[in-house]
C-alpha cells in the first residue's frame, strides 16, 4: 500500500509572500493531483489522494522566503480497487480513525537550477514525522505555473503497512509520492 501521505484535489490559499508576489495563488483542482506508486510482489500499483489542501507563498524572485504546507485526508487515498481500497483506511495502513491527516510543512525552499527548486520540510504520516526534500520544477503557460516532482519515502519510517504487512517482499518499503500542481498568480519564472 502506498504511503504518499503527502502530497488531489484542493485549494491553494496565498499567505503572507503571496501578497509580495503580487496576486492570490490558487490551485487549479481540475489540473492538479497527489499521487503514489508502490510495489505489490514486485508489480507497480498507483493510487492518489482525492483530497487535500495546500497553503502556498511564493515569489520565484525570492524563494527563500517562500512557504508550502499541505495537509492530507488519509482516508481520501484510493488505488481504484474496492478490496484494497477498503484495506487502506484500517490500523495496519494509514489508521485513519486515530491519524485522519498527514501533513507536510516546508522549511526552505531554494532554487537549484533555471525553474527548478528544492523544497525541505516535515513530512508527518501515521504520528511519525521524517526530514524530507522535495524537488519541484516549473513550467508556465497562460498564466498558469505548473509545478511537477517526485522524491521516494520508505513506508516502515511511518509505520505504513506495518505488523504482518512489514514484510517488504509482498509490499516494498519504497513509495514514490508525485505530484502536479496548477496554480494561477505566481509572478513570471
Amino acid at each position: 500500500m502506498a504511503v504518499s501521505g503527502l502530497l488531489a484535489s484542493g485549494l491553494v490559499n496565498a499567505q503572507a509572500g503571496a501578497a509580495q508576489a503580487g496576486a492570490a495563488q490558487k490551485v487549479v483542482p481540475a489540473q492538479s493531483e497527489i499521487g503514489f506508486t508502490s510495489k505489490q510482489m514486485g508489480v507497480p500499483v498507483d493510487g492518489k489522494f482525492r483530497k487535500w489542501d495546500a497553503q502556498i507563498a511564493f515569489d520565484p524572485k525570492k524563494p527563500e522566503a517562500g512557504k508550502v504546507s499541505f495537509t492530507i485526508d488519509t482516508a481520501s487515498a484510493g488505488f481504484g480497487s474496492p478490496e484494497t481500497d477498503a484495506e487502506v483506511p484500517k490500523a495496519a495502513w494509514f489508521n485513519v480513525a486515530k491519524f485522519p491527516q498527514a501533513s507536510f510543512q516546508s522549511s526552505s525552499l531554494k532554487a537549484v537550477g533555471p525553474a527548478r527548486y528544492e523544497v525541505a520540510g516535515k513530512l508527518t504520516i501515521k504520528g511519525s514525522t521524517k526530514d524530507v526534500v522535495v524537488p519541484v520544477a516549473l513550467a508556465q503557460a497562460g498564466g498558469v505555473t505548473t509545478a511537477t516532482g517526485a522524491f521516494t519515502i520508505k513506508r516502515l519510517d511511518f509505520k505504513i503497512g506495518d505488523g504482518e504487512w512489514a514484510d517488504t517482499s509482498m509490499v516494498a518499503n519504497d513509495v514514490q509520492v508525485k505530484f502536479k500542481l496548477a496554480v494561477t498568480g505566481i509572478a513570471p519564472l
